[in-house]
C-alpha cells in the first residue's frame, strides 16, 4: 500500500510505503535533515521544551542537563571519528582537557605564577577548540598508519602524554593538587554565570549558562549531521566499512583520517572548555582514561554512527548516577551512602549497573539507544500489523 505527499525540499514529490519508514523513493528525502513531518513536529516541540526548562525547574537539576548538552558535545566529536570514520580513539580525554586548559589560559587574567590572557568568551571558546584541533591534526597522519586495536592503544597514549604534560606545564595549569580556575563565561562585560537582566526580565547564572550550551549544542549537532550528510561524510562512512575499496575507489585515506581527527578534536577541545566551568577548578586528575571511557560508553549505549545516539547518550550516562542514587534504596541490599550495611554499596552498584549496561547493549542491540527507538517507532508506525 503506498501514498503520495509532497517532499520536504522543494516540490518534487515523493513515494513513501506505508510501514516502511526507512524506505524512500526520492533522494532529497532520504538525505533531508529532518525528512518527515513528525520528525518536524517533535524536533520543535522538544527544543521549544528544553528553551522552557530552566524556568520550571531547580537549580539543581539545571545544572544537570548543562552538563548533558556540554558532555553531547564531546560525544558528537567522538563519534564522527569513531562512528562515522571507524577510527577508534581512546584519546579523546586528552583533547577534552587541552580544551579546558587552553580556555583556562586565554580566558583568565594571569595571577601569581599563572600565566593569563584574561579575553573574554567569544575568543578563548573558539581557541578551545582550534588548539586541540591543531594537534590533533599533527597527530593524526601517525594515527592514519595504523588500524584497530593498534590505533586504541596509540591514542591511549595521549592520554598519557597530556596526563605528564599537564602536571609539570604549572604556569599554565597549575599542577596536580592544586589545578586552575576555570575562564569565566563573559561576553561583551556580561559575567553568564552570575544574574543578569535582560529586557526586564532576570535570568540566574545557571539559565543563562545552559541557554548557552544548549544553543552550541544544537550548532554542533546541526553541523556534524550536515557534515555526515556530504561527501566528506560519505568518505568516512566508506573508510570505515571498507578501507581498501575506498581508496580504489578514488577516497583519499589518510586526508579522510586527518579529517575526521581534526575535526573531533575541535569538539572535544569546545566541550572541554565549557565542562572546565561546571568543575570550577580543573586539574590534570579531572581528565584521565576513565574520561575516555565515558566518552565511549555513551557512544556505544546512545548509537554508534548516529548524532541523536551521541546526544541520548551523554543524556544516559550524566542521569544514571542521579537516578540510581534517588532510587537505590528501593533495591534490596543497597545502602545509600559510601558505606552502610547493605550488601553494595550506591557506588559499587552504579559502577556494577553501568558496566552491565554496556555489555547488555553491545550484546543486545549494538545500534544502542537510537536501535531501541527505531524499534518501537517501527512497531508502532505499522500496528496492527508489526509481523
Amino acid at each position: 500500500m503506498t501514498e503520495r505527499r509532497t517532499s520536504p525540499i522543494g516540490n518534487r514529490r515523493a513515494v513513501t510505503l506505508r510501514g516502511r519508514p526507512e524506505l524512500y523513493t526520492d533522494y532529497a528525502t532520504d538525505q533531508a535533515m529532518l525528512n518527515t513531518p513528525a520528525k518536524r513536529a517533535w524536533t520543535a516541540l522538544l527544543v521549544v521544551g528544553l528553551l522552557a526548562a530552566p524556568f520550571f525547574l531547580g537549580r539543581d537539576l539545571t545544572s544537570l542537563l548543562t552538563t548533558v548538552f556540554i558532555f553531547g558535545i564531546g560525544a558528537i566529536g567522538l563519534n564522527l571519528v569513531t562512528g562515522y570514520a571507524g577510527q577508534v580513539s581512546l584519546g579523546h580525554a586528552f583533547f577534552v582537557g587541552l580544551g579546558a586548559y587552553t580556555a583556562a589560559f586565554v580566558g583568565n587574567e594571569p595571577t601569581g605564577s599563572l600565566r593569563g590572557l584574561g579575553l573574554e568568551l567569544w575568543v578563548w571558546l573558539p581557541l578551545a577548540g582550534l588548539v586541540p584541533a591543531v594537534v590533533g591534526f599533527l597527530v593524526a597522519p601517525i594515527a592514519a598508519r595504523v588500524r584497530g586495536l593498534y590505533l586504541a592503544i596509540l591514542t591511549l597514549g595521549l592520554v598519557f602524554i597530556g596526563d605528564h604534560v599537564f602536571k609539570e606545564a604549572r604556569t599554565f595549569t597549575g599542577g596536580p593538587g592544586v589545578g586552575r580556575r576555570a575562564a569565566a563565561p563573559i561576553v561583551g562585560g556580561l559575567d553568564l554565570s552570575r544574574r543578569q537582566e535582560f529586557f526586564g526580565v532576570t535570568f540566574e547564572g545557571a539559565d543563562l549558562f545552559y541557554l548557552l550550551c544548549f544553543v552550541l549544542l544544537l550548532v554542533a549537532a546541526v553541523l556534524a549531521r550536515n557534515l555526515a550528510r556530504s561527501k566528506a561524510g560519505r568518505a568516512f562512512a566508506a573508510v570505515r566499512d571498507r578501507d581498501i575499496a575506498a581508496e580504489v575507489m578514488g577516497v583519499p585515506l589518510t586526508r579522510t583520517k586527518v579529517l575526521a581527527f581534526t575535526i573531533s578534536s575541535f569538539y572535544a577541545g569546545v566541550c572541554g572548555g565549557l565542562l572546565a566551568i561546571t568543575y570550577g577548578v580543573i586539574e590534570p586528575a579531572s581528565f584521565d582514561l576513565l574520561l575516555s571511557v565515558d566518552f565511549l560508553a555513551m557512544i556505544l549505549i546512545g548509537g554508534v554512527a548516529t548524532i541523536s545516539g551521541s546526544l541520548a547518550g551523554a543524556a544516559f550516562v550524566v542521569l544514571l548516577p542521579r537516578l540510581v542514587q534517588t532510587y537505590a534504596h528501593y533495591v534490596p541490599g543497597i545502602s545509600r551512602g559510601s558505606t552502610g550495611d547493605g550488601l553494595l554499596t550506591v557506588f559499587q552498584f552504579e559502577g556494577l549497573l553501568f558496566g552491565a549496561l554496556i555489555v547488555a547493549f553491545i550484546v543486545l542491540e549494538p545500534r544502542g539507544l537510537y536501535g531501541l527507538w527505531l524499534r518501537v517507532r517501527n512497531y508502532w508506525k505499522a500496528w496492527p500489523f508489526s509481523y
